[in-house]
């Protein structure tokens, strides 16, 4: 029998055949060793020590250790190396050597033979121990594992755990510690790991912990993204869009969850779709994102545009192949998607680029052979125009409307923009944040960025002086300081907001302003105060349409915009038709469609629409008439508003009857009535706010005009007012009474 330190000088060969190395055993001559020894010590120098399972076969050379490939590597052995072998026996009583857990990374032997196909785990332990029962196994150790039917694997030995064998003999409860080296049982407990970067698709039980990368970056601090007033937004995309991404995949499997592949952030220029994609790139620990503006990928080369698109898309496939569902996550962002992705034959001409385009891009999002490591995400400003199909759900399920900052998203963008300046003390103490929050509604992201440039600007301005040359103040460092009056100037004078009251419009329409000449003045203001109210009560439906109707020059446009003005609402749109001289019928559609769904986009929209009968292309003779802009205001006046959102139409309208024939008459809310003047009082009121005539004249002027019947317009009465004061003073009334008449002649 064989001792324990008679040792014998042998050389390192290679196995004879393949199916030996699958034993994962040292291979000797059975007259080396007698059959009492399972277990060989390898020594190839100093403090390297190797333990190994032998097995016996006459092909091996006498005075020769056959290695496999994967055990020549971890013991360093090259072949024909001189190797010094002694038996080793496991001390029987000894509890460090039997092992009650082992730990093993499991992957691919060949790479270029990988695939996704799934290894169950549970069944992989049974085959391991059928195997490998009463070898013996060292951390580190290189293993082959034949299983089943299936590609080959490479399994290292990564960490052992060995029974406590003194603590059951003394009753304790037994626990495991670490070992170095062990034997493996009939019941050891054996799992699998894989590497990060392996494509092994590992199932079952006796799968151990598998270290992944956080789906979030680490070094990622949410406080400093730099957007403002998109909490609920972004909350609402990482809901859906990234949180079945951070569990493990063997629970999405389980749950049968396919990940969301694509996002569509839309909504008004300027209110942050492009920061927030930026900002969910960086968020998320994954590859590199792609980011393409949508007019890129068009190519004048036929076929050149699809294969823009299938190159985005090259990466994420041959990981995919490569990886499966370990795969890691590809982003691709596109910015005006709506320039790549209109509506299937929407677009003229006979190329059908835009179309192909389409069609490829929702191959690779949600094809026949569909990627699951990808996250498309999509921007524009014009939801309308992209294909249908590409808003199904598989494709840009995700459909978040990025819309303008309430009150409060705006404090948070002001405070964002302003940091820098507060953290450097170069703003002054009387700016309130919260007052100009208050003071731009409707102001996108991209605005209040610009009115704090803006405000920056005018107080640099403080500091130049301008003379035969342009000089800066040399004390500008000390005395820079951005003030509460640079804001206000800039609110005034620079930044208007794109969704914002149209002052400009009102303040022409209110050129004269508005005299109350009667108790029909009085009584219309009131009535259009009370539908404001209306329009904001919580319990009502939000839509308020009201028509002013009378004969012309009444003054109908000039209070439709005072009702518009003291509504206050911060969203106030004037469509004239003088604005749209030279517009086809369908264009002045688009127009008046485009003006309703900005005003959707605000909390408080006013639309004042001008003059119906001329907006849908009136004309007595015929009659003839736009049934295009007819059916297009028919559909807009009576369509409510989003949930949420509240707006008040004001139209106006000399034509009553032809408005009740073309049934356009009952969409409205409310109708009120704007009448000419018609007696002497409303005249004298009229000329009394006037200061044309004294007293003496007025009361001639009231003489004059007492048997006569007198009808007039507001806006024809103060014409004439602005003619007479051209007049000499002798011929003032006269030429007043005689146009007057002249004017009722014409009614």
């Amino acid at each position: 029998m064989y001792s324990q330190n008679q040792l014998k000088r042998m050389k390192a060969t290679r196995c004879p055949v393949d199916e030996l190395s699958y034993t994962n055993c040292a291979i000797v001559n059975p007259i080396d060793f007698p059959d009492n020894v399972q277990h060989i010590e390898v020594t190839t120098g100093p403090s390297q020590h190797y333990i190994f399972t032998i097995k016996r076969n006459g092909e091996v050379l006498n005075q020769a250790v056959a290695f496999s490939l994967p055990q020549r590597k971890w013991a360093t052995l090259s072949l024909g190396q001189d190797i010094e072998v002694k038996p080793y026996f496991f001390n029987p009583s000894s509890s460090s050597e039997c092992l009650c857990n082992m730990i093993l990374e499991a992957d691919f032997l060949q790479k270029k033979f990988a695939t996704t196909e799934p290894y169950d785990t549970d069944e992989m332990a049974r085959e391991f121990l059928l195997q490998f029962s009463g070898q013996a196994f060292t951390e580190g150790q290189l293993l082959v594992f034949k299983f089943l039917d299936k590609k080959i694997l490479s399994l290292t030995v990564k960490s052992l755990e060995a029974a406590d064998l003194s603590a059951i003999k003394a009753g304790k409860d037994p626990k495991p510690k670490k070992t170095k080296m062990g034997r493996c049982l009939g019941d050891t407990v054996v799992q699998f790991e894989k590497p990060e970067s392996s494509p092994l698709n590992l199932t079952g039980k006796s799968k151990g912990k598998i270290v992944r990368p956080s789906l979030i970056n680490p070094d990622f601090d949410f406080n400093k993204m730099g957007i403002g007033g998109l909490d609920k937004e972004f909350n609402a995309i990482f809901r859906r869009a990234f949180a079945s991404r951070v569990f493990p995949p063997e629970i999405v499997e389980q749950l049968g969850c396919k990940h969301v592949k694509g996002i569509l952030l839309y909504g008004p220029p300027g209110t942050g779709k492009t920061l927030m994609a930026r900002q969910i790139g960086k968020m998320l620990n994954a590859r590199e994102p792609k980011i393409v503006n949508g007019p890129q990928i068009l190519d004048k080369y036929v076929g050149e545009s699809e294969a823009n698109v299938r190159r985005l898309f090259a990466d994420a496939e041959e990981e995919e192949k490569r990886a499966g569902p370990n795969s890691g996550l590809h982003i691709i962002i596109f910015d005006e998607i709506d320039a790549i992705c209109k509506a299937r034959g929407s677009v003229g001409g006979n190329t059908g680029v835009h179309d192909t385009v389409v069609n490829q891009l929702l191959a690779k999002i949600d094809g026949v052979e569909q990627l699951n490591n990808i996250l498309v995400i999509g921007m524009t400003n014009r939801r309308d125009m992209i294909d249908e199909a590409l808003l199904r759900p598989g494709r840009f399920e995700v459909q978040m409307e990025i819309s303008l900052p309430d009150e409060k998203g705006r404090l948070q963008i002001l405070s964002i923009h302003s940091s820098r300046m507060y953290e450097n003390k170069k703003i002054a103490q009387d700016v309130d944040l919260n007052e100009l929050a208050l003071l731009t509604k409707n102001f996108s992201g991209a605005e209040i960025e610009g009115l704090v440039r803006a405000a920056q600007s005018t107080a640099m301005n403080r500091l130049i002086k301008a003379t035969s040359k342009v000089e800066v103040d040399p004390q500008a460092m000390e005395k820079l300081l951005i003030q509460r009056e640079d804001f206000l100037h800039a609110l005034e004078n620079d930044i208007k907001p794109a969704f914002g009251a149209s002052a400009e419009a009102l303040e022409h329409c209110l050129s004269r302003g508005i005299i109350v000449w009667g108790t029909a003045v009085s009584s219309i203001l009131t009535d259009g105060e009370l539908l404001i109210k209306q329009t904001v009560a919580a319990e009502s439906s939000g839509f308020v349409s009201v028509l002013l109707e009378g004969p012309p020059n009444s003054g109908k446009t000039a209070l439709a915009a005072e009702i518009a003005k003291r509504s206050d609402f911060p969203f106030i749109k004037v469509c004239s038709p003088a604005d749209m001289v030279g517009f086809s019928e369908s264009a002045k559609c688009l127009t008046l469609r485009k003006i309703f769904d900005d005003a959707y986009r605000s909390q408080l929209s006013c639309i004042l629409v001008d003059n119906i009968e001329r907006l849908i292309d009136y004309g007595p003779i015929g009659p003839r008439y736009s049934n295009l802009m007819l059916q297009a205001l028919l559909v807009l006046l009576k369509n409510e508003p989003p949930k949420g959102k509240k707006l008040l139409v004001l139209c106006t309208s000399s034509e009553r009857q032809i408005l009740k024939d073309l049934k356009i008459l009952s969409a409205f809310t409310s109708v009120l009535h704007v009448p000419n003047l018609s007696e002497i009082d409303h005249v004298l009121s009229v000329l009394e706010q006037s200061d044309v005539f004294n007293k003496k004249e007025l009361a001639l002027v009231a003489q004059k005009l007492r048997n006569n019947q007198i009808f007039v317009g507001i806006k024809k009465l103060l014409a004439l007012i602005d003619m007479v004061k051209q007049v000499e003073d002798d011929y003032k009334v006269v030429t007043f009474l005689t146009k007057l008449e002249e004017e009722g002649e014409d009614y």
